[in-house]
């Protein structure tokens, strides 16, 4: 082999020696000896970086070659090895400037060996190492090296159920728990080496930088919809916190509380949308593998805070609006009296998530999402999950629904008494108001006893799903992430963001715009009075503020009348 592999080398050179113009007068690339102790001795001691797989050093490609080394172990394919090393410590000539990769033929033999055993535990071949992409031998116009392979590596049989182990050397050699690929061991003298970074109980053990259990389709789909509803939900949060800058004195208590709701979905929205500018491995990747105890001043840090602090943030300005909500309708409180307990609305919204942000950062809780490509707190740790996620929430959720419910009765109350009373368009109004508190209250609750529930369940399965990587013989039926809940999860997150307008839907609306666009293009705008002011007015003898022709085509006057009723004119 290694006579065979001398002679493509010096083939290599003299076809360098016909083509000067891929020479150049500063010389070669810059090779170095090969450090990636799976690739020493493979045939050529010299290597160059960066790759084609876009690592700097040998280092990095060192952390996701060794991945692949169980399948080297158990020699899949004898042509792997080789295969391996050519892609991720290719070979380095000081004078030959192209690059030299293998035959297409090499790719296709450990291909062919390894990607059926690779099936058989819910993994595809690489799309990074497509053989498609690789020249074929005898092409004069790329030269390729090939190995002299005297036996044909024959394909492992279909995809089979994993062989139940009945000696100690098959269950030593196949029925181990241990770091397999995908999953990536962590090498010793890296910052993560005994870091506590672990997969089912197997120390020194990370899981890859993106979803290994989905299609490369679905990981494409999975980018679309998170990127569509973050930027729904930034547009629609956007408006209304436009719309509160322009008529702010509309927005009173107990109905304040939703921008503020409003503002932390935007900022949450940035979050996801922050990863859309910086890549997915910028901000959830450590190399290879999935970014763990993130801390500092890293995009990974950003993108936790922006999502994980203004979501929980969102949370309790909720439950501060049933609150106000139930203290207007069951209590009968008025703006003034709300409003003046504001600062301790404010006290809690910011200060407990602020408590919990820096509780996470300090137990470095926080780690990549290898889906989403966001971090946040509990992808790799379900106790974490549970303690800082889903706890907070679950009491949010039971305290936001009891003030609901206690003022909704109290508004059927008042309902009731004032139809017994006669006054049918204050029963209506009052009506129109519970209809949209109602609306309102199911777009949050729904979304939110959904992301419960998928958080629960992630929480539940996650070992299992690690278990199945580590450990493949265990007599358990083999389970995957729902594709389908994960992405309801994400759109469920976002949804109250989207939908937070819906309190803004009316015609002040449109007025307030209309009259900013008036203001922008120097047109004067119709001047409102109110009707009761207006009847306060004339009950008293008062006039108006307004007069002149110009207030008849946009109000009714409405003269007092003896017997102290009055009629619209």
């Amino acid at each position: 082999m290694l006579r065979r592999l001398f002679w493509s080398f010096l083939c290599t050179v003299a076809w360098g020696e016909l083509q000067p113009v891929f020479v150049t007068s500063s010389g070669g690339p810059r090779c170095e000896e090969i450090t990636i102790p799976m690739c020493r001795g493979i045939g050529y001691n010299l290597t160059s970086m960066p790759n084609e797989l876009n690592h700097d050093t040998q280092e990095e490609a060192g952390l996701e070659v060794h991945q692949f080394w169980p399948l080297v172990e158990i020699k899949c394919s004898s042509d792997l090895r080789f295969f391996l090393c050519s892609m991720y410590a290719p070979i380095c000539f000081e004078d030959y400037l192209r690059p030299l990769p293998v035959c297409r033929s090499v790719c296709e033999r450990a291909r062919a060996g390894c990607s059926p055993l690779m099936q058989q535990y819910g993994f595809q071949w690489p799309e990074r190492m497509s053989c498609e992409k690789l020249p074929v031998q005898g092409d004069p116009e790329n030269l390729c090296m090939e190995m002299n392979n005297r036996t044909e590596t024959k394909p492992t049989k279909k995809p089979t159920p994993p062989p139940k182990c009945r000696g100690r050397k098959c269950q030593e050699r196949d029925c181990a728990c241990k770091c397999r690929p995908p999953l990536i061991p962590i090498q010793r003298g890296t910052a993560l080496y005994n870091r506590s970074v672990s997969i089912s109980g197997i120390p020194n053990c990370a899981f890859p930088c993106k979803e290994e259990f989905f299609t490369p389709e679905e990981k494409e789909f999975a980018n679309i919809w998170i990127t569509l509803w973050s930027s729904l939900c930034c547009v629609s949060t956007l408006m209304t916190l436009t719309t509160f800058l322009i008529d702010t004195e509309r927005f009173k208590y107990p109905e304040r509380p939703i921008v503020f709701l409003s503002a932390c979905y935007f900022m949450v929205s940035i979050g996801y949308l922050t990863r859309v500018f910086l890549g997915h491995e910028e901000v959830a990747c450590d190399g290879p593998m999935i970014r763990y105890h993130a801390s500092g001043p890293t995009p990974c840090t950003l993108v936790f805070l922006l999502v994980y602090f203004f979501g929980m943030a969102s949370s309790i300005w909720w439950v501060v609006l049933s609150l106000t909500w139930f203290l207007a309708a069951g209590l009968k409180w008025g703006n003034e009296a709300i409003a003046s307990y504001s600062q301790y609305f404010h006290l809690c919204a910011w200060l407990i998530p602020t408590v919990k942000s820096v509780g996470v950062l300090v137990m470095s809780g926080v780690d990549g999402d290898p889906v989403s490509g966001i971090c946040y707190v509990g992808n790799t740790n379900p106790e974490n999950l549970r303690i800082f996620v889903l706890a907070p929430l679950l009491l949010y959720l039971l305290f936001g629904t009891s003030f609901l419910l206690g003022g909704f009765v109290s508004l059927f109350r008042i309902r009731n008494v004032i139809k017994q009373q006669g006054g049918r368009s204050k029963a209506d109004k009052l009506e129109k108001l519970m209809i949209r508190i109602g609306i309102f209250s199911v777009l949050y609750t729904v979304p939110a006893t959904i992301v419960i529930g998928c958080l629960v369940y992630e929480s539940s399965v996650h070992n299992e799903w690690m278990t199945n990587l580590t450990c493949p013989c265990k007599e358990k039926p083999k389970i995957r992430p729902l594709y389908s809940l994960l992405m309801l999860k994400y759109f469920m997150a976002l949804a109250v963001g989207i939908t937070s307008g819906v309190w803004i839907w009316s015609g002040k609306t449109l007025g307030s715009w209309r009259r900013l666009w008036g203001r922008l293009c120097g047109v004067p705008a119709p001047v409102v009075v109110d009707t009761k002011h207006r009847k306060k007015c004339l009950l008293t003898g008062g006039s108006t503020l307004l007069s002149g022709p110009h207030v008849a085509p946009y109000h009714h006057q409405i003269p007092y009348k003896p017997g102290g009723h009055l009629s619209h004119v």
